[in-house]
């Protein structure tokens, strides 16, 4: 969709009181809902396959009658669509394997097939292949209940365990949200384990072939990626032949892997899929559903849950401390005092939650010492530069009583930070140089999340920490980031988003750094930045981009307005705006101008009596194509910060034509 734009902006494009009234409202409703330690934290959303495994995983504990399960039938039923299945994210048309889980998780739960909501579903599920189409992941949460046969789930040696981290393949070259789920499925993969439930059921009606034609066999390629299935029929030969070398050694390894990664909450990586695959795990080698540590990672999943008078669902995962820091920047950034009591609390609450510890970046980052941030509450294992690079920004922005704490925090975050950068220039999120993409290709990953390369929007994150924070990378690290991040650019001048949908989001964070960085040297690469985010305004003055974009780059760009979007947007544009005047010969254009003005317009006009924004579509990115997220509060901080930007931006307008 094309920006329609005027010929000229006005020296007073806004009023005023209206801007900030929009910003005083928003930033009294964020104030509203910090919590009492200090931190913000909001719903994380995604599809219903995380409620559905949870359902499936108490179902095989025996400790379904101990949660509010009945409320999960409400919900599901509440998220199916009027085409009979359920989405992978807003507004997509339903998705097959999500559709089967949901399918699953309701039978568990006592409905008949027989349902009407059933039998819908039963159509929309045979109509897209039904349960012989659906992905490996799901195949393997119903061959745990008999629904599907151990001979279709790929086969894993344990051995893998065992291999020296100098090895050219261990299973630190997988990433780190795949490793935390592989290590405990090497045990239950090993087992195949089938559970009798209660009720027990069969999903016989979801084979579209029938069940008695099923072909229980990995599905091929038609390229080199089909090795694999070659190398699984190989260790399948082995496993029945007992001949499987190193398996017990290997089974060992893998379950004091799994022991020792389990927080003191009882979290394993702080991502539900690991938490249910270790307590899947160790379900397999008989634990009790009384042993403490089974206990301690159950009220873990617990802690996940939301629950209401009628429904009750799973968070995939919680975001405090990136809601925080996030919360924190659009506060100040819209003028709050940074030594303000509610920033100090949450700058105090960051500092508490930095992680000394040393793990599992440090098997291949040998040089780094800890001192990064996770996502979560508690995750000392996984911390990441993403996460990191945010909480500097967000601490360097307030004042806090202690100064020297501050800042000697924020230089230990830089030491590790620097230590992560990869070989290719770029910054992962968890690990570094974990870019092994042939690991794509083995039949377990067909979600193609197996790997953590470096990407441009946590490169370009780290290089605005640089620049708003004026903290030295030092000139190689800063050369071989400029360069990777330009390499990165598209012909249209855009860049992919691997964190957020997704061009936008991409775009808008490489601007805001370059803008910051590299001004002067890189001054076209910003101006073709913002010419694509100019070309993709919608006419209502928004911007939006279809989770599609993931799988047709000819979408790019393209969706509903959203709130979260348009901030975005916004931002990379008031970026661009500022290097302009800095720069001698680049000129400012009203086109640029005029669109920010409708882009703000967009903003206030739909933003509701109490200061908050809402939006339905999914704007955060778990795997491209595969899983995607809703964070409850993008649609708040960002547009304070676009609001808080664009007020300072007026404040001195930059060559305002008339």
């Amino acid at each position: 969709m094309q920006t329609q734009d005027r010929s000229t902006a006005s020296n007073c494009p806004i009023i005023r009181e209206t801007l900030q009234n929009a910003i005083t409202t928003s930033q009294n409703h964020l104030l509203s809902i910090q919590y009492p330690d200090g931190y913000w934290w909001a719903v994380l959303e995604s599809n219903v396959t995380i409620t559905a495994e949870v359902v499936l995983l108490h179902k095989i504990w025996g400790t379904d009658k101990t949660r509010p399960l009945h409320k999960v039938e409400t919900y599901l039923r509440n998220e199916q669509r009027e085409h009979g299945g359920w989405e992978l994210y807003y507004g997509d048309g339903g998705e097959l394997s999500t559709s089967v889980e949901a399918y699953m998780a309701l039978r568990l739960l006592g409905v008949p097939a027989s349902d009407p909501a059933l039998l819908k579903a039963k159509e929309f599920i045979l109509e897209r292949g039904g349960i012989s189409k659906t992905r490996i992941f799901t195949k393997f949460h119903l061959a745990l209940i008999g629904c599907y046969d151990w001979q279709g789930i790929p086969s894993i040696p344990p051995a893998i365990m065992l291999l020296p981290d100098n090895f050219p393949v261990t299973i630190y070259e997988m990433s780190s949200w795949a490793r935390g789920s592989t290590v405990p499925l090497l045990i239950v993969f090993d087992k195949k384990p089938i559970y009798l439930t209660e009720p027990g059921i069969n999903l016989d009606e979801l084979y579209a072939e029938g069940v008695e034609n099923v072909r229980y066999e990995l599905p091929k390629s038609g390229d080199w990626a089909d090795l694999f299935v070659g190398l699984d029929k190989g260790f399948k030969f082995a496993e029945a032949s007992n001949l499987m070398p190193l398996r017990e050694a290997g089974l060992k390894a893998a379950e004091k892997w799994v022991l020792e990664r389990q927080e003191a909450t009882g979290d394993w990586g702080g991502i539900i899929p690991a938490m249910l695959n270790s307590l899947l795990a160790l379900r397999a080698l008989h634990y009790d559903s009384c042993d403490p540590i089974v206990d301690r990672g159950l009220q873990a999943v617990d802690r996940f849950a939301v629950e209401t008078e009628e429904i009750y669902w799973i968070q995939p995962c919680v975001s405090p401390v990136w809601d925080t820091a996030l919360v924190m920047r659009a506060l100040v950034e819209s003028g709050m005092e940074p030594n303000r009591p509610e920033l100090v609390r949450a700058g105090e609450w960051l500092l508490d939650k930095q992680i000394l510890d040393y793990g599992d970046w440090a098997v291949k980052n040998k040089k780094g010492k800890p001192g990064a941030w996770a996502f979560e509450f508690d995750n000392r294992f996984y911390p990441d530069v993403d996460d990191s690079a945010v909480v500097v920004m967000a601490l360097d922005a307030v004042t806090l009583p202690d100064e020297e704490l501050k800042r000697s925090a924020i230089a230990r975050t830089l030491k590790w930070i620097l230590s992560m950068q990869c070989k290719e220039g770029g910054w992962a999120a968890f690990d570094i140089d974990n870019n092994q993409d042939w690991l794509n290709a083995i039949p377990y990953g067909d979600l193609k999340a197996m790997i953590d390369p470096n990407t441009a929007d946590v490169t370009a994150r780290v290089l605005e920490m640089s620049g708003r924070c004026d903290l030295s990378l030092g000139s190689f690290a800063l050369r071989r980031a400029l360069a990777y991040l330009i390499k990165e650019q598209e012909q249209d001048g855009s860049w992919f988003g691997r964190w957020g949908v997704n061009y936008i989001y991409g775009t808008s964070g490489a601007i805001s750094a370059l803008a910051l960085i590299a001004t002067e040297s890189h001054i076209s690469n910003i101006e073709r930045g913002a010419a694509w985010l100019l070309s993709c305004q919608n006419s209502d003055g928004g911007w939006g981009e279809t989770c599609q974009s993931y799988n047709d780059p000819s979408l790019k760009g393209q969706g509903d307005s959203t709130a979260s979007q348009t901030a975005w947007a916004l931002a990379g544009l008031m970026a661009a705006v500022e290097a302009s005047t800095t720069v001698a010969g680049s000129t400012l254009t009203p086109e640029t101008l005029s669109a920010i003005e409708r882009g703000i317009e967009y903003l206030i006009a739909t933003q509701r009596s109490d200061g908050t924004w809402d939006e339905s579509y999914f704007t955060g990115t778990g795997f491209p194509c595969h899983f995607y997220l809703k964070y409850h509060l993008y649609q708040q901080h960002f547009p304070l910060t676009a609001l808080g930007r664009y007020q300072k931006l007026m404040s001195n307008p930059p060559n305002c034509p008339s």
